[in-house]
C-alpha cells in the first residue's frame, strides 16, 4: 500500500468525489515504495497540484483530477476549457497544460541542486524521470475516445473513470507510468529523496540556514502563467548539513492533524516542537482573524518559540507565553487584581485565574487554537483552565513526553488521565519514537544511565500519559566524555578551554550550552567565562536575565530544569561529583540529568573532581552502553 500524505481520513472533507476515488485507488493499488501527496503546496511559490506521486525508480508524476462530465464541456483547446456550470459559462485552464506546467516547475526547482542533476550521458537532466497527466473521474475511456477531447488531451496522459478501479494494481501502475516514456534505470538514494523533499516542501524543513542564501527558485506561480519554463537553471551545491527535514511519519502527522483535541507523545528530539511550528503556520493561514495561543512551562523555551514564530511573521496572530506569564496577562487584560508578592505567589496567581474563570470574569472562546509544548510540565488542573478559552472548533494540540516530567510526582503520573482534565483525545493520539536530535552515542549513554527510573509504559489506553522507549535515527558522532579534574576550578577551566577550542574551529558561541544543577556552579562558570573574555549569557542570574536570547552569539548557561525543550551542538555539564544533590531525590536527579544530556546534537562533555554515586553510574553506563537502533 502506498503512503498518502495527508491521510485519506483527514482529507475527505476537502476532496471532490473524483479525488476521493483517485486517492483510494492510488493508496490501495500502488506498492509500498510510492509516496503520494494530495493538495500539498510545493516550493516557495505555493504550487498546488491535486496529486504528486513519487517512486525512487519511476520518478515524479503530477496528476490533475477533474470531476467534469462530457455534457458540461462546451469548448476546449490546448490552453483552456469552457464549462457550463449552474447555467453559466466558466473558462478554466486546460488541466493537462496545468499539470505540465507544475511538472516543469518542479523539475526546474530540483535541477538547481547539483546532487539531483545527472552527469555523463544525461548531463544536466534531473536524476529521476518526471511527467504529468489528467484523471477524468466522470468520463469513461469509451466516451473520451468518441469525443473530440482526444485531439486536445493526449490519450496516454489521461486516466478515465472506468480505469480507477479497486484491486487493479498492475493495470493502474502501468497506466500511470505509460505517462512517462523514459527511464534512467537507477533508483534515487535515500539522501537524494531527502533533498527532493527539502526543496519541494519548505514548510517541512528543520531549522537551518534559509534556502534563499543558496539558490533562487524558478519564478513560476499561478499569478505568472506565462513564465518561460525552458530557461536553463544553474545547479548549485547545497551543503549536506543543510538538508534537514521531517521524516515521512512526522510529515504525515503534521499534515493530517484535524480539528478537536490531539495529543502527540514523543521522545526527546523527535520533532514535536517542529510539528507545533508547522501547525501554527497552517492554523494562522486558516483563520487569521482570531488569535492562536502557544504555551509552555519554561521561560527559555517560550523565548525560543517566540523568536521562531516572529521569524515566520506569525507573531501578530500567534501569541507565545509561558504558563504563568499567560496567567498574569489574563488578570491584567480583564483588570483583575494580581496577587501580592509572597512565597506562594505562583499558587495564588493560578488560583486567581481559576476563580476568575469560574465567576465568568474571563470570557470563553478567546482563541481559535491552543498548542501546548512540553505539556508534561503542566499540572493537570491547568488544562481545564485552557480548554475554557477555546472557541467552538476546540482545536487543541498537546505535545507530551513523560520521560521529561521533572515537576510532577511519580504517583500523580499514574493517576492522571487526559479525559479527567477535559482533553478529549481518545482515538486521536499519535506516538513519535525516533530521536533525531542525539547521536547514537549520546542517546545510548543517556538511556543506559536512566534506565532504572524510566521504564517504558506504552499502554493500549491512549487517554493516559505514557513513557516511550526512544529509537535512534542512526546518526553517529563524538563519544560522550566524562572528564576527571583536580578541583572544581579545574572543571571550570576545562570548560573554558573547550569552548575556546570549539569556537576556534568555527562553532558559534551560542551553539554551546552549559547546564548546572546547583547555583554556585552557574555563578562560577559565568564569572570565569567573563574573565576569559568569552561572551556568556546566564539565564538564571536574576529576573532580568530570564529574557533568553537564543540568537545572541554567546555561550548559554542555565539550570538543568531551564534547558528543557532546547538543544545545543555542544553540551557541557560540570559538577557531576555533586549529584545526586541533597535537595532532591536520586530518581528525580537522574531524570534531570537525562534531560540535560539529551539536549546535545553532537558533543556531550561532563566533568567531576570528586566521586559520587552519579559519577560511578556514568562510568558503568559508558562501559556497558550498547548502541540503540
Amino acid at each position: 500500500m502506498a503512503k498518502l500524505i495527508p491521510t485519506l481520513n483527514s482529507s475527505l472533507s476537502s476532496m471532490t468525489g473524483g479525488e476521493k476515488r483517485v486517492a483510494q485507488s492510488l493508496e490501495d493499488n500502488l506498492d509500498d515504495d510510492y509516496t503520494i501527496w494530495y493538495d500539498v503546496t510545493i516550493g516557495k511559490k505555493q504550487l498546488r497540484p491535486d496529486f504528486t506521486i513519487f517512486h525512487p525508480q519511476r520518478g515524479l508524476l503530477v496528476l490533475e483530477v477533474k470531476d467534469w462530465k462530457l455534457n458540461t464541456i462546451q469548448s476546449a483547446d490546448r490552453q483552456s476549457f469552457e464549462l457550463l456550470t449552474e447555467g453559466r459559462i466558466k473558462k478554466t485552464k486546460n488541466p493537462l497544460e496545468q499539470a505540465r506546467r507544475y511538472a516543469l516547475a518542479i523539475n526546474n526547482l530540483l535541477c538547481q541542486d547539483k546532487d539531483l542533476v545527472q552527469t555523463g550521458k544525461y548531463h544536466g537532466q534531473l536524476i529521476c524521470p518526471y511527467s504529468y497527466g489528467v484523471v477524468l473521474a466522470n468520463i469513461t475511456r469509451k466516451s473520451f475516445q468518441r469525443s473530440d477531447l482526444n485531439t486536445i488531451l493526449d490519450e496516454h496522459l489521461v486516466i478515465c473513470q472506468d480505469e480507477i478501479k479497486p484491486q487493479e494494481s498492475i493495470e493502474l501502475q502501468q497506466r500511470l507510468w505509460d505517462m512517462c516514456p523514459y527511464s534512467f534505470g537507477q533508483s534515487v538514494t535515500h539522501h537524494q529523496v531527502d533533498r527532493i523533499r527539502w526543496l519541494m516542501f519548505p514548510t517541512c524543513r528543520l531549522p537551518s540556514v534559509q534556502l534563499s542564501l543558496f539558490l533562487t527558485e524558478h519564478p513560476l506561480s499561478d499569478a505568472d502563467p506565462d513564465a518561460d519554463l525552458d530557461v536553463p537553471v544553474t545547479a548549485q551545491a547545497i551543503p549536506a548539513d543543510l538538508i534537514q527535514i521531517f521524516d515521512l511519519q512526522q510529515e504525515t502527522l503534521a499534515r493530517s492533524l484535524g480539528d478537536g483535541h490531539r495529543v502527540i507523545h514523543g521522545v526527546a528530539g523527535s520533532g514535536k516542537t517542529m510539528i507545533l511550528m508547522y501547525r501554527c503556520s497552517y492554523l494562522a493561514a486558516l483563520n487569521p482573524q482570531k488569535p492562536i495561543l502557544v504555551l509552555c512551562f519554561n521561560v527559555a523555551l517560550a523565548s525560543r518559540l517566540r523568536q521562531a514564530i516572529a521569524s515566520e511573521d506569525l507573531d501578530n496572530i500567534v501569541h507565545v507565553r509561558h504558563f504563568h506569564h499567560w496567567c498574569g496577562d489574563l488578570l491584567k487584560r480583564y483588570r483583575l487584581d494580581l496577587p501580592k508578592q509572597s512565597d506562594n505567589y505562583i499558587q495564588d496567581l493560578e488560583r486567581a485565574v481559576r476563580d476568575a474563570i469560574e465567576k465568568g470574569q474571563i470570557p470563553a472562546s478567546m482563541y481559535s487554537s491552543i498548542l501546548i509544548d512540553e505539556g508534561h510540565d503542566f499540572e493537570p488542573e491547568w488544562f481545564g483552565m485552557l480548554t475554557h478559552t477555546l472557541d467552538e472548533r476546540k482545536s487543541l494540540l498537546l505535545l507530551y513526553d513523560d520521560a521529561q516530567n521533572l515537576y510532577g510526582r511519580q504517583q500523580n503520573r499514574k493517576k492522571f488521565s487526559f479525559k479527567s482534565v477535559g482533553i478529549e483525545a481518545q482515538g486521536r493520539t499519535s506516538i513519535l519514537k525516533t530521536n533525531y536530535r542525539n547521536t547514537i552515542e549520546v542517546l545510548t549513554l543517556a538511556s543506559e544511565f536512566a534506565k532504572d527510573v524510566m521504564q517504558p509504559s506504552e499502554s493500549a489506553d491512549d487517554d493516559t500519559p505514557i513513557l516511550i522507549k526512544p529509537l535512534s535515527a542512526g546518526r553517529h558522532g563524538h563519544p560522550p566524555q566524562l572528564l576527571k579534574c583536580f578541583s572544581f576550578q579545574d572543571e571550570v577551566q576545562q570548560a573554558i578551554a573547550m569552548a575556546k577550542e570549539l569556537h576556534a574551529e568555527g562553532q558559534p558561541w551560542n551553539e554551546i550550552g552549559i547546564f548546572h544543577a546547583l547555583r554556585f556552579i552557574g555563578e562560577e562558570i559565568y564569572t570565569q567565562f567573563q574573565a576569559a573574555d568569552i561572551p556568556i549569557e546566564w539565564l538564571n542570574k536574576d529576573a532580568a536575565s530570564r529574557a533568553y536570547q537564543p540568537k545572541l552569539d554567546s555561550v548559554k548557561v542555565m539550570t538543568m530544569h531551564s534547558c528543557k525543550g532546547l538543544e545545543f551542538s555542544t553540551v557541557i555539564i560540570p559538577g557531576m561529583g555533586y549529584l545526586p544533590s541533597k535537595y532532591g531525590t536520586p530518581e528525580d536527579d537522574a531524570r534531570l540529568l537525562y534531560v540535560a544530556m539529551t539536549r546535545s546534537t553532537d558533543r556531550l562533555v561532563m566533568s567531576y573532581h570528586q566521586e559520587s554515586d552519579f559519577v560511578r553510574r556514568l562510568r558503568l553506563s559508558i562501559e556497558h552502553s550498547k548502541p540503540i537502533h
